[in-house]
């Protein structure tokens, strides 16, 4: 390989980690200690750390529009939305930021991209997509139960 080629290969993966971590990341609000310090957020943190490594792993081959690439990143941008969900909760209740929360967020946040992929194919009125939508409301409901 020759060196312009080998140059504009390393240029290419740099930008593409630049803009793919624009994407990913969320707003750097900031979270407080003790939400950083639950287990539900240190389980959705792991999952999302997970996802992360699987995405520069496809940026390497792949390009940004790749569908799988194009998964992780909206399964990112779930789990971080579930990630500052945490942040609303007052410090006197942070009992309730428990594990068992954390997978429930992680569950709901795996439905929602399964139903993105759903709607890419089926409208909103396919036998799937009403069932999915159905499975997250009940997802949605356990999280607010805990969290209210």
């Amino acid at each position: 390989m020759n060196l312009r080629k080998t140059t504009f290969i390393i240029l290419f993966l740099m930008l593409s980690a630049v803009l793919c971590a624009g994407q990913t990341e969320p707003k750097r609000k900031d979270l407080p200690r003790f939400v950083k310090a639950s287990p539900a957020f240190a389980e959705i943190l792991l999952q999302r750390t997970e996802f992360e490594a699987d995405l520069e792993d496809l940026l390497v081959a792949y390009t940004l529009e790749f569908p799988k690439v194009k998964e992780i990143r909206y399964r990112l941008d779930m789990l971080n939305a579930e990630i500052y969900k945490l942040a609303d909760v007052k410090q006197e209740e942070s009992s309730k930021l428990t594990l068992a929360l954390g997978k429930l967020m992680i569950r709901k946040a795996d439905l929602e991209t399964d139903l993105w992929n759903l709607q890419k194919q089926y409208s909103d009125e396919h036998p799937d997509v009403k069932k999915i939508k159905r499975k997250i409301l009940v997802f949605d409901s356990a999280i607010k139960d805990i969290l209210l």
